[in-house]
């Protein structure tokens, strides 16, 4: 999520009520509440990462630098 929100991307955020693009890691913000053996039977792993695509003139632009992002950190 940092290499992202360094590349221009969207914010690093614990809300997703926002116009522009945000991502946050839902177990360790707004899922934190809920005792780890329960994340983890709801599939709330660590690697998890929630996107809110904001109003975007250039989908296809915020698309590949999410995946170049994730390429370059070996999650594709």
């Amino acid at each position: 999520m940092e290499l992202m929100q360094s590349r221009k991307l969207g914010y690093l955020a614990v809300s997703l009520g926002f116009y522009k693009t945000l991502f946050s890691a839902p177990g360790t913000s707004t899922s934190s509440e809920i005792p780890l053996d329960e994340q983890k039977a709801m599939g709330l792993s660590d690697g998890l990462i929630r996107f809110s695509i904001g109003l975007d003139n250039n989908i296809e632009r915020t698309y590949q630098i999410m995946k170049e992002c994730m390429i370059e950190l070996g999650v594709l």
